[in-house]
């Protein structure tokens, strides 16, 4: 054996390597914590490209023009490198654009992107015109019949008004186009473009007809924009939760099980855990009734609730059992309709609350799965409220207030908010769908929200609030919903007792915070990366034995914590030191103590927090108390948290 001198106290005789901590490397990282930080120029570009908010096709009709524009300056472009390509639809998209093109008898090769690229810039550097130009349709259609451009001819039988517009560019080319676009091609900023991918699409998506070429690109109105998007695209990546998932040991899909079916981990569990004990909380205290209900129903109650009739392709295929048809839930609702059911109501006993998490089942494509994001089962967190008219103003109030509740625990502050109208074609009477947009709108007001209207956006059975959040990088996700349904009540005679004895039909609400637990869950491990509050992270304690014979002392020290609630591991794999702490930091571990024998004989921890590093060795069971009090409430731990509640803590190293 050799002889080392610890970090902490003196000499002592160790059974395995350890870090060598000596005077030396102490005063150099006393130097280098009073040096003066330097600041590096790229890295402050980058954190303000990150932080750049991005327009979009919805808030910038300039952004849009430029999108359109490019698609088509990009098929002239294609066009003039590859005379035999035929054209057909070149959509903007909320990234930017796509192009799907016929390439007979050859195949484009990102080379080929750099060529059209290159294409795209002489044509904006010509500055040729845009120019809008209306014809009839039998003009429309020889002009299509003379360049031979047959899936053209399709798309002209497929615009049902007239006249038919048509797009120049300069007198060199043209397409069917409603617009709009920018007046002309040095317009479309040549900095602000990317040629990013190709891949193939069937055309009109039909696996029957020709494989087609799609380029897809990016369009911004500048290069600093450009940047931002990429950069953003980059973290993104670098987010991705299926691989921290992976890394974490969070949760996984097991090919063998079947595609689009979660398979959540011990360390997955625990944040779910986590999640759901929240929501429930949150939930019981605002008066709801939680509820469990089956997972699978009579085919009859789908035909029923009519989602057999409108759902039929989202949903697997019906079981027989003893001759009947059963059905996997794909939805929560028409079973609270059957509990509402279940006994008389009257106006007195409204509203009533129904919450669940309930786990339903969705017939998906195989190449629509991913992640957690699109799978084949996953769990709503759903609720329906049975009310008075005059009760839903309020409701929706509480709704929204609950929202904020339970999204903000998790970090979610920021919001975009849609309030959808009545589409052309619904059910319910034009009295009880002004009274509920206006009760929506009143709500939103009273709550203090911005939002945007989306005028006949709504569901066919009632107006709706959609609310979208945003994660650590801008992104924006579907998340919370509010609907009214004024279908449901009527297909289940829903009905209570009113205060004139008539029989009347409640409102129904849905409602969902999270959307569905999975998805949610893949938001909030991209919006962290991966780094969890202390509150939900799995292990939020990791203990490091410096030697041996501390590894006792650290397994009584994870005893006590795991019994005081904070979720402590002792790592068991005899590395040096250093190791021990980069693989802490790499599981993503908030916090560390570093145990050697100083701290076993003087029952104190040399605790390191995540990203911060050494911040003290303080009294073993005081700090494990203290911490997993702070874990509890969901409260931070910083450096000078910990130092202002143990005063006389000394500094490791």
């Amino acid at each position: 054996m050799s002889t080392f001198a610890l970090r902490f106290g003196s000499a002592v005789q160790l059974s395995r390597r350890a870090t060598f901590y000596s005077s030396h490397a102490r005063m150099i990282k006393r130097l280098a914590s009073t040096a003066q930080p330097s600041i590096d120029p790229v890295a402050e570009r980058n954190k303000a490209l990150l932080a750049m908010e991005l327009p979009t096709n919805d808030n910038n009709e300039n952004l849009l023009r430029i999108r359109h524009s490019a698609a088509h300056v990009m098929a002239m472009a294609v066009q003039r490198l590859f005379p035999r390509v035929k054209v057909t639809i070149g959509p903007w998209i909320d990234s930017g654009f796509y192009y799907d093109f016929y390439v007979p008898g050859e195949q484009l090769t990102p080379d080929d992107l750099k060529k059209i690229k290159k294409e795209m810039e002489k044509i904006i550097k010509s500055n040729l015109p845009i120019t809008r130009e209306e014809v009839s349709r039998d003009e429309a259609l020889q002009r299509i019949r003379a360049t031979n451009e047959n899936f053209k001819e399709e798309i002209l039988d497929s615009i049902k008004t007239e006249p038919i517009t048509i797009y120049h560019i300069g007198d060199k080319w043209w397409d069917l186009c409603a617009g709009p676009h920018v007046e002309s091609t040095g317009k479309v900023p040549a900095g602000g473009l990317q040629l990013q991918s190709i891949a193939g699409a069937y055309w009109r998506g039909d696996e029957t007809k020709p494989m087609l070429q799609r380029i897809y690109a990016t369009a911004w109105e500048s290069k600093d924009q450009l940047e931002s998007f990429l950069l953003k695209q980059e973290e993104a990546k670098r987010r991705d939760h299926r691989t921290i998932g992976k890394a974490l040991d969070l949760f996984s899909i097991q090919e063998d099980a079947g595609g689009g079916l979660v398979f959540w981990h011990a360390k997955g569990s625990v944040i779910r855990r986590l999640i759901e004990d929240y929501w429930k909380e949150k939930h019981i205290e605002n008066g709801y009734k939680l509820l469990f209900t089956p997972h699978i129903a009579s085919l009859n109650l789908w035909k029923t609730s009519g989602h057999f009739d409108f759902y039929r392709n989202d949903m697997f295929k019906p079981m027989d059992v003893e001759d009947e048809d059963y059905q996997l839930k794909p939805m929560n609702c028409p079973f609270h309709c059957l509990l509402f059911k279940d006994t008389p109501k009257s106006y007195r006993d409204l509203p009533i609350r129904f919450a669940e998490l309930g786990t339903v089942y969705r017939y998906e494509r195989s190449g629509t799965l991913h992640g957690l994001f699109r799978v084949r089962g996953f769990t709503q967190d759903d609720a329906h409220i049975f009310c008075l008219p005059d009760q839903l103003e309020t409701e929706i109030v509480k709704v929204l207030q609950l929202v904020e509740t339970v999204l903000s625990k998790f970090g979610f502050t920021s919001y975009e908010v849609m309030l959808s109208t009545r589409p052309a074609e619904s059910v319910g009477s034009d009295d009880i769908w002004e009274k509920a947009t206006a009760a929506l709108v009143s709500a939103l007001d009273r709550k203090g929200w911005a939002y945007t209207v989306d005028e006949g956006g709504g569901a066919f059975y009632g107006p709706k609030i959609d609310i979208k959040i945003k994660d650590a990088i801008g992104r924006k996700w579907q998340c919370s919903t509010v609907q009214c349904d004024f279908n449901l009540p009527e297909r289940f005679q829903l009905e209570y007792a009113a205060s004139d004895n008539t029989k009347q039909r409640p409102i129904m609400v849905h409602r969902a915070i999270f959307g569905s637990i999975e998805r949610f869950f893949g938001v909030l491990i991209e919006s962290t990366a991966g780094e969890f509050p202390l509150w939900l992270a799995p292990v939020q304690l990791r203990l490091l034995p410096v030697v041996d014979d501390a590894v006792d002392y650290c397994h009584d020290v994870a005893e006590l914590a795991n019994r005081l609630g904070l979720r402590t591991e002792v790592d068991r794999s005899g590395a040096r030191i250093a190791k021990q702490i980069r693989d802490a930091e790499q599981s993503k571990v908030p916090l560390t103590a570093i145990v050697g024998v100083n701290e076993k004989n003087e029952k104190t921890l040399s605790l390191r927090l995540r990203k911060v590093g050494d911040v003290g060795s303080f009294p073993m069971e005081q700090l494990v108390q203290f911490v997993a009090e702070r874990a509890k409430t969901a409260e931070t731990l910083d450096k000078e948290t910990l130092q202002g509640r143990f005063p006389v803590a000394t500094e490791s190293n």
